[in-house]
This record gives C-alpha cells, structure tokens and sequence, in this order.
C-alpha cells in the first residue's frame, strides 16, 4: 500500500506540475467570469493545503512564506491580495520541492492514527491520500480555466 502512495504522489504531482509549468503568468492571473479564482491561486492553493495537511504549515513547516495562508488559503481570493504575490515559477518550484519530501515521508508513519479523523480520514497516510485527491480536483479547475481563457483569446 505505502508504495502504491508513493507512486500516487508522483504521478498525481508529476500532471500538476507540468500543467503548472505550461502556463504563462498573463494567463494565470486572469480571473474568468464564473469562476471564483483564478489559475495562480489554485496552484498556490494545492501548495498551500498539501504543505498544511502533510506537513502542519504554517505551525510546524517553515518551507512556505506564513503570507501564502493568507493568499491561497480555503475562503482566500486574488481580489483581496495584497503585498508580494509569488508568481507561478516560484510556486512551480516550491511544489517540485516539496513533492521532493512528500517521498521521503518514512513509510511507518503512514500508519499513524491521527489525534482527530479528518474528512473521514483517520490515518497519516489518509491524509496524505487526501491531499492527492485535493490536488486532483484542483487540477480539473485549473484545465478548465485555461480553456475557457484560451477560447475567449481567440
């Protein structure tokens, strides 16, 4: 089961991050009508969340700037960003990195129950799974804003 994860990881991250590095930063910045947000805050989003539910940000993890929970956390939206927004190079190289610990996670603490279930999960390793499957649906919102921002350029 552990290595099954472990190659979730990488695969589910390995399509974000190329979707990721495929955008410009002028389309990323675009907020299509209908849509809550626009690309640059999803891709900080699934940062922001998977640094918080793997690794306990901003309390327990020091790899993301404490300003991202303000920029990209759940409720948080580009109208209301103020002060340095990272562009999406930066956030295309925080997520390398920490996909780069996600796999050093030691595979027995996967198994650890956690002090209170989450969204139904129960265990570390749920957790982790959970993320994926966050970072996964943010992913099909972030394909879908390109396309619809690619359609109305042309």
């Amino acid at each position: 089961m552990s290595q099954l994860l472990f190659n979730n990881i990488e695969l589910t991250s390995s399509f974000f991050i190329k979707n990721v590095e495929a955008m410009e930063e002028s389309l990323a910045n675009i907020q299509p009508e209908g849509f809550n947000n626009n690309i640059k805050w999803h891709i900080g989003h699934v940062l922001t969340t998977n640094e918080s539910l793997v690794f306990g940000f901003p309390k327990k993890s020091s790899h993301l700037p404490v300003n991202y929970m303000e920029l990209f956390a759940r409720g948080t939206k580009p109208a209301d960003w103020q002060g340095d927004v990272p562009s999406v190079s930066v956030l295309s190289s925080q997520l390398k990195e920490q996909v780069k610990r996600m796999k050093e996670i030691p595979v027995e603490s996967l198994n650890v129950k956690l002090k209170e279930p989450f969204l139904g999960q129960e265990t570390f390793g749920e957790l982790v799974n959970f993320a994926l499957l966050h970072e996964n649906l943010h992913l099909g919102h972030i394909q879908a804003m390109n396309r619809v921002i690619s359609a109305s350029k042309k």
